[in-house]
Order: C-alpha cells, then structure tokens, then sequence
C-alpha cells in the first residue's frame, strides 16, 4: 500500500516539483526501515510551504505514516495528526480526524499522545461552538496531566493554549492570562509563531491584564518580551497602559483614556479600570515604604489615589477583600494599619527603589551596630 501510494504521487501530473525528492526518499528509507530517519523527513514534508497546499498532508498520514505506525515514537506521530487536522477545510472533519487518532492512542495506553490529540480535538470542538465538550476534555486531559512525573513541552503548551483560548471564549479575562503566559514559557514563540500571532498575542494578554478581576501585578507580562511585538502597530498604546496600572500612575493613565476608543471593550469597563488603577497606586503606595511606615491616614490614601475622602474606606475593604493587602481600618482615628502586601514581580524601576530601601536599612543596621559598639564594648567582647 505505502509502495503504491509513493509510485502514485510521483507519478502524478499534480504533485508540485518542490514535494518530489521528498517521496523518492520517502520510498528509500521506507524500503530500508530507517524509521528515525524518515521521521524526520516526514516532519521536514509536513512544514514545508507546498505540502500545505491541497491534500497533500492528508493523503500522506492516512496512505503513508499509518502503515508503519508502531515504528516510531508515538507522541512524534500524534504531533504529526494535529499538524495534518489543520489541512482540513471543515473544522468537523478535523475533529473527527484528531478523535479517532485520540481513541487509537487511549486504547494503547499512549498517555501522553492521547492527552495532545484530545486537546487538539477539543479546539476543533471549540471552533464548532460546542464549549461545553470543550470544557470536559480538558478537565479530562487536566487529570491524566496530574498523573504525570515529566511531560514534554509540546504536551503542555497544547493544554495550555486550549485553554486560554476556551477562558478567551468565555471572557474570563484572569485564567486567560495566566494559561497564556504558561502557554508562551512552553514554546519558542519567535520560531513557533507568525509575526500576525505574536502581536494577536501581546494584545490579548494586555486586554486580559487590564480587564481580569484578580490580576493586580503585570510585572511578568511587562517583562515578558513578546510584549515588544506591539511596538509600531496601532497597539502600541497597550503597553503605556499596562506601565501605568503597574506603577499606578493615575495621571498617566488619565491621559491615555483617550485612546480607549480604539478598543471598546476597554471602553466600556472604563469605571472597573478606573477603581483597578485606584488600587494599582494604593498597592504601589504601600510598597514603597518601609515595614515600619505603614500606618496611612485616609486623606494620604485620598491624595495618592484621586478620590474623595469618602470613598477611601470602601477602596482599603476592596483591597482587603481582593487580599492585596492585611491589616486593619481604624475607622475613628481616620488611619488604616497594613501590616502586608501582595507580593509582586518587579519592573527595573521597582527594583531600583527595593535597592534603595534595602541599602537604606543596611545604612541603618550598621550605625545601630556602631553605636552599640561605643556604648557597650565589653558586650561585643565577650561576644
């Protein structure tokens, strides 16, 4: 069969010039059983440009790979299904294509081809509309996951970025984020995504930033490079805000309102945004000082959050609700005492300021040091 199907290709009037060395040693390493060699050569076929055109992917899985199946390692084999299910036109076809390989390898015990396959699926069944399925395999695909010591890469960033996109569906802007961000540290995304992807994906992931309800910190986006990607596009903007809630500058933020015209689902949250970057510069308040320094009256909190003063001890409940921050409103004496603060990644400003406080202490340590020296030498003596 696999002989006849080679002979057919190259044979064929049809088949582009560049995709015919490609079934010449296709035959010459399938008559030798060089199985690892051919396995690259197949990976080789299916990225190339002019395998992508036409049928051709599909005709050479089902004529050709299937027959010498159990030669090869069967996650490089499942990777190559999902690659092949993208030739297909109809997302349904594609899903049944991507099922029935995803049963094939259950039925084998191949746990980790099953849980990429049955992913892959589950976008196709996402594409269709039918969330609900799509939600039961990755709950299911979560739970073999878990049984798991090692999983490769591959494996996870397909469960990864199924997901996101099945929170992207459901406006969950929070566990978007953060399966997206899982999602990039899989891959290589400079090699494994088109220029179009990556800049779709540092828009997205800002959007989620912004709009996602337990998403206080953007210092691993902020610092992520995909983030880059914006810069010279129409998105550009994105970045700058995303600057100003992680340094919860209000002013700056203030000025690029404006600019949310261009995306109407900032728009339209525009009060949330404006109560997340109250709590963004009273985050950012709390952090810069030292552990001794804590204690805020409400006029402080007032003047370095641009609200009113009777909106203060609701914005401190919503920070203590959201567990940003401890402490406790001491509401007769017009003080509130924070005794923590959400822990956060750190842009090089924010570094900067931490090393400052950190030399600042260390100052201090050494002239209590000193002192206790002068005063009390025989302690350090005996010492």
């Amino acid at each position: 069969m696999a002989d006849a199907y080679l002979e057919s290709a190259l044979r064929s009037p049809a088949t582009p010039a560049e995709l015919r060395p490609f079934y010449e040693q296709f035959r010459e390493l399938h008559s030798k059983k060089l199985w690892y060699q051919l396995t690259l050569l197949i990976d080789e076929f299916l990225r190339h440009p002019a395998s992508q055109q036409g049928t051709y992917q599909i005709d050479l899985y089902e004529n050709f790979v299937r027959t010498f199946a159990k030669n090869i390692n069967h996650l490089k084999l499942a990777s190559f299904g999902v690659i092949v299910s993208r030739q297909f036109s109809d997302a349904a076809k594609a899903y049944d294509f991507l099922h029935t390989l995803a049963t094939e390898a259950e039925e084998k015990d191949w746990q980790d081809a099953y849980v990429l396959l049955s992913i892959e699926a589950a976008h196709f069944q996402l594409l269709l509309g039918d969330v609900v399925a799509t939600k039961t395999a990755m709950e299911k695909a979560s739970k073999v996951l878990d049984t798991f010591d090692s999983v490769e890469p591959v494996v996870h960033a397909s469960f990864y970025r199924v997901s996101g996109n099945y929170y992207k569906s459901k406006a969950e802007y929070a566990d978007y984020y953060r399966n997206f961000l899982l999602f990039l540290a899989c891959i290589n995304y400079e090699t494994e995504m088109s220029v179009a992807e990556q800049v779709q994906c540092a828009h997205d992931l800002a959007i989620s930033a912004l709009l996602g309800d337990t998403i206080y910190n953007f210092g691993e986006l902020l610092l992520h490079p995909i983030l880059t990607t914006l810069r010279d596009t129409e998105y550009a903007w994105l970045s700058e805000m995303l600057v100003a809630f992680n340094a919860g500058d209000i002013g700056r933020f203030e000025s690029l309102i404006p600019r949310l015209g261009q995306e109407p689902i900032l728009e339209t949250n525009v009060a949330f945004l404006r109560q997340k970057i109250c709590l963004m510069a009273l985050i950012e308040n709390v952090f810069k000082r030292s552990t001794d320094n804590r204690t805020l009256s409400f006029e402080t909190i007032a003047q370095e959050t641009h609200i009113p003063l009777d909106e203060v001890e609701h914005l401190v409940m919503k920070a203590l609700g959201l567990g940003l921050i401890r402490g406790a409103i001491d509401e007769a004496a017009q003080l509130v005492r924070i005794t923590w603060v959400q822990p956060r990644v750190l842009d090089t400003n924010q570094t900067k300021a931490l090393l400052a406080r950190l030399s600042g202490w260390c100052d201090r340590v050494q002239h209590v040091s000193e002192f206790v020296k002068t005063q009390s030498p025989e302690l350090l003596g005996n010492a």
